[in-house]
């Protein structure tokens, strides 16, 4: 069984050896630090770790500055791809009193060389091993100085989801590498409402004959998409078989994780007839920065390499970044181990004393003392290598994870993207410097060359092709049957809702195969809900007809877009009158209406009264005369009957207004009294859903319709109220009937049903209003991609109208089933006229202030002297204005004349009194 064994890298002691029961203790740094290796020299990734590893040592020992003048030897074992042999030569180098081990490179190896770790207290360091389970809590001293197959499986994951796919095929290989992998992947998917829906194992080291016939099963599956996650030296023969299987074409989806881009980097240029393989391929690639750092390496690379091997160059890989760092990763934390004082000493392990009889000699191996230590140092490095930043988080991974998406295409390959747990998907690199925008429409990538050399996104599904139907439940129904009707003689399904459904799948661009199959004893009609269960069971695929879309349905499955709207609405016995009724003339208005206008009468006449009262003399004379005349004056402006003129300005203003409302509410009394004493109206006691509720009359519906589980669960309905029908005809008896006579007072059921019902049926009617919403659609199993076509074929019947003429096809429209909107008359409410209202009230309004304003500066201008004389009591005032408002307006202006003349002639008499008398003095003083 040949798999990549790990690269074992043990840090220990040169001089310190096992001594049976004793210890050492070494407290100054050691001259020479040695260094152990054990991999496969020749596998893809070991041959250019070999060459990365060699590089660090020169490096590191050439820089005194590192390990403080300590120089590292390298003992190196070739395991040969034996996974046995990499494990025996770890435990003959712990031996040794190791204090590290760099590796191992492959997980089952890890998982078994951790437990070892762990007893020892010796910290693992593993360039390659991508397990997700290895950085639980159960291997504290395994660190992964590359990036975790979490991170892999989140960028897979987050390419899926972009591109709508919602199922997967995981074709892996079947050890701890592969199984972890891929159940990492499906929690990703999870996450994002997408699912695994094939896995497809393979042995570690297959043949042809296992993929072909791994492939073959793949093949009769639904899902197209396929991630593919195995080892480098066998992965491409899986697209070799795929290719000629067919499996390499048009509508299908290969996304193969960084084992391809390991060995395209490693092996490029790769044979032509292996690009050909795995055209339209997506891969990934672990992204590393292009550095100052990195550059000087690449260019150092090919002299690396000079005369490594005979079959050609060897190209750096990423893992051969990640060895290069985790070499003076190991060495930085070994020197602050020194720096803080750490001795290199070991203890014995008193459980491996019992074990001192026989040849494996496994009580030489020791505890190392200052493990703790190192490992804390270890975790704690922070230095800028190769790859980029190396330092780790928390959970012991190392930080920002970024994978290049890659596409194959030609001779070579195409960088369509990044991902990273940072920004998601985009078309540039990651930048930590600026906030993060995961914002789905800010996730993108490049175009892709899908396989079959097409640029279309594949619709990454299609019917298995294992000779299998689709199972689709229809409802046996014995009522109604315009809807879905059963034939028991030829097996065959007609009506509406099977038209709709064969419409819908001949617009779609794929074929179909499916079979429809009865649900129900023809007895008695089947329960909807029922039926859509059996989806969630796997008993049914799909199921079609009259179901409506309701809550606890779509638990159960998904729906498509609904192609006939529906719900619950009220259908009562009415009769049709000619509302011959004495008191028929009150109807055009409500009561709040009736009263609102009543009051603007008033009012309006009262306004009028004092805008005209101190002008006009029809507004004028006794109290008595003078409320009859408002009232007259009111009223009659409804028939524009009033006789009286008026005058003033004011007065005029608010009469148009008001005449001009008059009109409008005179017109629309005419019209509706019209309406009610000459068209022939229907009447029902039942006015709709409030007053059957309020009532405890019973109520049908029909049976097996969701509409007993809403009444009673949603409405309170008490169950005895309740009378299951199932025909037509038992609806038209039961309404008959009424409740005095065992029947019902009212039935409730969806509108589809009801308008077909009333279609003949002019004796019933809709009352009140629908109550509740929803629509007829499609049932199908839980992220079926048949659904979302099947919605876009049903949107598209709609807009070329073939939808309506399949309705007019079964479904008879006709004037009774109309009739029902028009139950209750509509009358004329307030809220139709209340801005001719607000209207007419503004201007009252203003026209009073005016007026009072007015009255207010002819009071001061013509009432002073009264005012004063009368002195300042309040009282005394008020009767002034009362008198001086009352009194008619000439009549105040003229006596405001006249008593200006008085006073004009007392004055001149007084003048000349004076000039007389001043006359006289001077006389007698002449004399």
């Amino acid at each position: 069984m040949n798999i990549v064994w790990p690269l074992v890298l043990m840090v220990f002691y040169k001089g310190v050896a096992s001594n049976g029961g004793g210890s050492t203790n070494v407290s100054t740094r050691p001259e020479f630090v040695n260094v152990g290796a054990v991999f496969s020299f020749n596998s893809i990734v070991g041959k250019v770790a070999k060459v990365a590893i060699e590089a660090a040592i020169e490096d590191v020992n050439s820089d005194p500055a590192v390990l403080g003048g300590t120089k590292m030897i390298v003992q190196m074992q070739d395991s040969n791809y034996s996974g046995f042999l990499g494990i025996v030569e770890a435990l003959r180098f712990m031996e040794k009193d190791t204090v590290a081990i760099i590796g191992p490179q492959n997980a089952v190896t890890a998982h078994i060389i951790c437990h070892i770790a762990n007893e020892l207290q010796v910290p693992l360091l593993s360039f390659s091993v991508t397990d997700p389970t290895l950085s639980s809590l159960q291997f504290p001293f395994f660190v992964r100085t590359t990036q975790n197959d979490l991170h892999q499986m989140a960028a897979v994951a987050a390419m899926i989801d972009h591109y709508g796919w919602k199922e997967v095929i995981a074709l892996y290989v079947d050890d701890d590498y592969g199984r972890n992998g891929i159940a990492a992947l499906g929690d990703m998917l999870a996450e994002r409402r997408c699912k695994i829906s094939y896995k497809a194992p393979l042995v570690l080291d297959p043949n042809q004959s296992n993929i072909t016939d791994l492939l073959v099963k793949v093949a009769l599956t639904e899902s197209r998409i396929i991630v593919l996650h195995a080892y480098a030296h066998w992965g491409p023969q899986v697209f070799t078989v795929a290719k000629y299987l067919g499996m390499m074409g048009t509508g299908y989806v290969w996304i193969a994780t960084h084992w391809l881009t390991t060995q395209i980097d490693t092996n490029s240029p790769l044979p032509s007839s292996m690009m050909d393989d795995m055209q339209g391929v997506l891969t990934l690639r672990m992204y590393t920065p292009e550095t100052e750092l990195k550059r000087k390496f690449v260019s150092r690379w090919s002299n690396l390499t000079t005369g490594q091997t005979s079959k050609g160059k060897i190209g750096l890989n990423a893992y051969g970044l990640y060895a290069y760092d985790t070499v003076w990763l190991l060495a930085h934390a070994i020197n602050a181990f020194f720096d803080q004082g750490g001795n290199i000493s070991f203890s014995n392990d008193s459980r491996l004393t019992q074990l001192r009889r026989g040849d494996l000699n496994l009580d030489a191996m020791s505890i190392f003392n200052g493990g703790n230590l190192l490992l804390r140092n270890i975790l704690q490095v922070n230095m800028t290598g190769i790859s980029g930043p190396v330092k780790f988080t928390p959970d012991r991974n190392l930080i920002h994870p970024v994978f290049e998406i890659i596409n194959v295409i030609g001779t070579g390959i195409r960088k369509i993207g990044y991902w990273s747990n940072y920004s998601g998907l985009s078309v540039v690199p990651p930048e930590y410097t600026k906030p993060p925008n995961r914002s789905s429409s800010n996730q993108s990538l490049y175009g892709v060359i899908w396989p079959g050399q097409t640029t279309q996104k594949p619709r990454g599904w299609v019917f298995p092709n294992n000779g299998r139907h689709l199972k689709i439940g229809v409802p046996k129904h014995v009522s109604f049957r315009e809807f879905v009707s059963y034939a028991e003689g030829n097996d065959m399904f007609t009506g509406y809702c099977i038209d709709v459904f064969t419409a819908a799948l001949n617009m779609l661009p794929y074929a179909v195969p499916y079979k429809l199959i009865p649900f129900g004893d023809g007895v008695k009609n089947p329960r909807s809900t029922e039926l859509v269960h059996k989806i969630r069971t796997g008993e049914f695929d799909g199921a079609i007809g009259d179901i409506a879309i309701i809550t606890n349905r779509t638990r159960m499955a998904d729906f498509t877009q609904p192609f006939i709207e529906s719900g619950l609405v009220v259908v009562a016995p009415v009769r049709t009158t000619l509302n011959s009724n004495p008191w028929a003339f009150l109807r055009p208005f409500n009561p709040i209406m009736w009263g609102v206008t009543a009051a603007f009468f008033l009012i309006v006449g009262t306004v009028v009264w004092i805008l005209e009262h101190r002008l006009n003399d029809d507004f004028r004379g006794p109290p008595k005369k003078q409320i009859v005349t408002i009232l007259w004056f009111s009223f009659s402006t409804w028939f524009f009957a009033h006789r009286e003129n008026t005058v003033s300005t004011l007065g005029r203003l608010v009469l148009i207004i008001w005449l001009f409302v008059v009109l409008i509410i005179n017109s629309s009394y005419t019209a509706s009294l019209t309406s009610i004493l000459t068209v022939q109206q229907l009447s029902s006691s039942i006015k709709g859903l409030d007053t059957l509720l309020a009532s405890n009359d019973p109520i049908g519906y029909q049976q097996g319709s969701f509409a007993r589980g809403y009444l009673t669960d949603e409405l309170n309905v008490d169950e005895s109220r309740l009378v299951p029908l199932i025909m037509p005809d038992d609806y038209a008896k039961a309404l008959r009937d009424g409740p005095q006579r065992g029947g019902v007072a009212a039935v409730i059921d969806e509108r589809p049903y009801i308008e077909l019902f009333l279609s003949s049926r002019c004796d019933f009617s809709i009352v009140g209003q629908e109550f509740t919403k929803s629509g007829w659609g499609f049932a199908f199993a839980r992220d079926s991609p048949l659904s979302v076509d099947m919605s876009t074929a049903i949107l598209k019947l709609s807009e070329n109208g073939d939808l309506q003429r399949i309705h007019d096809k079964w479904l008879i429209s006709s004037g009774c089933a109309s009739q029902g909107a028009k139950l209750q008359v509509d009358r004329l409410q307030l809220k139709s006229f209340w801005g001719l209202f607000v209207l007419c009230g503004s201007a009252c309004f203003l026209a009073l202030i005016i007026f009072f304003i007015n009255m207010l500066r002819q009071f001061s201008k013509h009432y002073t002297e009264e005012v004063i004389s009368a002195g300042s009591s309040t009282s005394a005032r008020l009767q002034t204005f009362i008198s001086f408002v009352d009194e008619k307006e000439e009549e105040v202006k003229s006596r405001s004349k006249r008593r200006k003349m008085e006073r004009m002639s007392n004055r001149s008499a007084s003048e000349d009194e004076s000039m007389y008398n001043s006359k006289r003095r001077h006389i007698d003083q002449s004399s």
